[in-house]
């Protein structure tokens, strides 16, 4: 690693407040996987802590949101804001890998992810799940957390369980492969803006 980025800490803070949701977050690239998070909804916070975990970013996160009326606004708002978040953590990304990709497996589960931090919002995604809920987190906003995420980070993001069939396992190897993908795409692999157009 270049001494500059040795030198650089890559963190930042975000918040966002509607009539749905209070959120704020804090996000350091080069971490140590540590976590807090408390979103309210426990499946939640139990992918996030996985996530952090695996990537090795460090997350502070706090929600307040009307679980009320049920998860859809927390979850979607969450990776709204996770996804900022890291994005201005990441400042213009210079040096990173840019790329990564990874294949991960969870018992009888096995999923893929391959993202691009390239500056294009996209989000490919294939997985059933048999559970229509898990611990407050409605499995349908599996997909919806991840299309959210690649919103704000402005990122290409393709999600696919290839096997399966424990919906708890499935979808904690999808964030797990994604942990491990965006610990390749965000390190620091040498000193230029990886784009032929020089900026991303």
């Amino acid at each position: 690693m270049p001494e500059e980025a040795r030198k650089a800490v890559r963190s930042a803070t975000a918040s966002r407040a509607t009539k749905e949701t209070v959120i704020t977050a804090t996000v350091t690239l080069d971490g140590t996987g540590a976590s807090s998070v408390n979103s309210g909804v426990a499946f939640l916070d139990h992918m996030l802590t996985n996530f952090c975990k695996h990537s090795g970013f460090d997350l502070a996160l706090e929600c307040q949101g009307d679980l009320e009326v049920d998860d859809h606004h927390t979850v979607e708002d969450i990776a709204l804001v996770l996804g900022s978040t890291i994005a201005e953590a990441l400042g213009d990304k210079r040096g990173i890998g840019r790329y990564g990709w990874a294949i991960i497996p969870m018992d009888e589960a096995l999923a893929r992810c391959a993202l691009d931090l390239g500056g294009r919002s996209w989000c490919v995604f294939h997985a059933e799940f048999n559970r229509p809920v898990i611990q407050g987190f409605s499995t349908e906003m599996v997909e919806h957390f991840f299309i959210s995420l690649a919103t704000t980070l402005k990122a290409n993001i393709h999600l696919s369980v290839l096997e399966g069939e424990n919906t708890h396992h499935k979808i904690e190897a999808l964030f797990k492969a994604f942990a491990y993908a965006m610990k390749t795409a965000v390190a620091i692999t040498g000193t230029e803006i990886p784009s032929t157009k020089g900026q991303i």
